[in-house]
């Protein structure tokens, strides 16, 4: 398996000792609102979740989050000083089996309110090819290859998909509830706001991919398994899982004569991921190359300022790459 740049365990161990350290020093802040500003510290693994405390939590919480603008989440390196922040915080939200450093901290960290997104909805198992729960076992990227997967190889992407991230949705507000029952009746109706807003977007995506020229899409990352399913699309993924992964000659040489058969325009890649192959791909089939963003972290080369922005964008470039008519 292909894992990189996880954090050493001799590193984890001296940033987890640190953050007990930490924890016990401050010992009251784990109760809901002791923060120095009253608000419900709310630690995020990466910005999926960060979103979902911000839309949902609002003005009561104060969120953070472990991976910052720019870094690729599966690349992220834990300090001691998040260590320390994650021990000290009030609920932390976080996707286990997508970050394998987050997820030995997390297991470590003594927090109370702990919210594993993978228990909050059904994840499935999505191959690099199509949308039909295998595995493409490749020469050069074979099964299981590649950054952290799920519990038995499941995908965890599933805030692609609006219909689930919703699920997520209600269950984290049910969590920040649970942690904060003196603002429980805001977290509600902020859950319920923010879900309207999930639902809105599944009915653009029905409505926008429905009637297309093609159903098949090449891109560099095969994040897109949930919404490829949920939309009656294919993924094509040139690298499997591991968007930093190079694929074999074989797989190109499939992925060329996919691109013809099925009237693929054009080749995704993504902001957080190099797009050497996708550009390659693209210029040795003569297709245009467009980004499709997993969401995995905002920047300021994100086309939109926040998950649904960005999300309406990808909807943009899919309808545009597979003839929306």
């Amino acid at each position: 398996m292909n894992v990189r740049r996880l954090i050493p365990a001799a590193a984890l161990a001296g940033a987890v000792a640190l953050g007990a350290t930490a924890l016990t020093a401050c010992s009251g802040a784990s109760a809901a609102g002791g923060g120095k500003d009253g608000k419900l510290a709310v630690m995020s693994s990466f910005y999926p979740m960060q979103f979902l405390a911000e839309q949902i939590g609002k003005d009561h919480v104060k969120a953070d989050t472990l991976t910052k603008p720019g870094v690729e989440p599966h690349d992220l390196e834990i300090t001691p000083k998040q260590t320390g922040q994650l021990g000290e915080s009030d609920v932390v939200l976080y996707l286990k089996g997508l970050q394998p450093a987050v997820d030995k901290a997390v297991a470590q960290s003594g927090v109370k309110h702990v919210v594993d997104a993978a228990t909050l909805t059904k994840l499935e198992v999505h191959g690099s090819s199509g949308h039909d729960h295998a595995h493409e076992g490749e020469e050069g990227h074979a099964e299981g290859e590649g950054h952290a997967e799920g519990e038995a190889g499941k995908d965890p992407h599933i805030w692609l998909d609006p219909v689930k991230y919703a699920e997520v949705a209600k269950g984290v507000g049910a969590a920040l509830e649970k942690a904060d029952p003196e603002h429980a009746a805001d977290y509600r109706n902020n859950t319920g706001e923010l879900v309207g807003k999930l639902t809105a977007l599944d009915t653009e995506f029905k409505d926008g991919l429905k009637d297309t020229a093609s159903k098949t899409f090449i891109t560099t990352h095969s994040a897109f398994g949930y919404l490829a399913e949920r939309y009656g699309l294919d993924q094509e993924g040139i690298s499997g899982v591991d968007p930093e992964s190079e694929p074999s000659p074989a797989r190109m040489k499939e992925l060329q004569a996919v691109a013809k058969k099925d009237n693929v325009s054009t080749v995704f890649f993504e902001t957080l991921a190099s797009d050497k192959t996708a550009r390659s791909l693209a210029a040795d089939t003569g297709l245009k190359t467009d980004v499709l963003d997993p969401l995995e972290g905002i920047t300021d080369k994100s086309q939109g300022a926040d998950y649904l922005e960005v999300m309406r964008s990808n909807l943009k470039n899919l309808q545009k790459a597979l003839g929306s008519k």
